[in-house]
């Protein structure tokens, strides 16, 4: 039988632990994400509310438990989301890197292993992700665009939902050994 001491290290020592990912799955999923994201809307309206390319920065900055490397990770999945979308060049990107270095940040706190902590991760990294976007777009670009909290909590949620089942198949990519 184990003792406290010794579960609590054991703990902290799966807590630091960061996940490897094969080169290929950390740029194919996100380059998935984004063709999803640009594309799907165009045949099915209701599913441009999911935010793939979001899910993904926060799974692999969360898993990688690195704050710089899910700050460059984010960034590179924003500025390519920029560049594939209609939007100004830089605003994803701004916004992917926040909500990178905080996932990656958040994870060295928090086991983001339960299905619990992966869901109120994606719901508030959801909300955080739609309110530094509205936030640069009214202050850099001077446009007005809409800003629901209700309506932004409750896709948070949506795709906090989402993002369970995703994330347990990007489970799926982890280098073994």
């Amino acid at each position: 039988m184990m003792e406290y001491g010794d579960l609590l290290a054991d703990r902290g020592r799966r807590r630091s632990e960061a996940s490897r990912f094969r080169p290929a799955a950390m740029v194919l999923a996100p380059l998935l994400a984004i063709l999803f994201q640009v594309y799907v809307p165009l045949f099915f309206e209701y599913l441009g509310y999911l935010e793939l390319p979001l899910l993904v920065t926060v799974y692999f900055a969360s898993m990688r438990r690195r704050p710089v490397s899910g700050m460059l990770y984010g960034s590179a999945v924003g500025l390519l989301q920029d560049s594939l979308s209609d939007h100004p060049l830089g605003v994803f990107g701004i916004t992917k890197t926040l909500v990178g270095y905080a996932a990656a940040t958040m994870s060295l706190r928090v086991e983001t292993d339960r299905v619990a902590a992966r869901f109120v991760a994606a719901s508030a990294f959801f909300f955080v992700h739609q309110l530094v976007y509205w936030l640069l777009i009214r202050a850099l670009l001077g446009s007005t665009v809409e800003f629901s909290a209700p309506q932004t909590l409750l896709l948070g949620l949506m795709n906090g939902a989402v993002a369970v089942p995703l994330f347990h198949l990007l489970d799926k990519l982890k280098e073994t050994g």
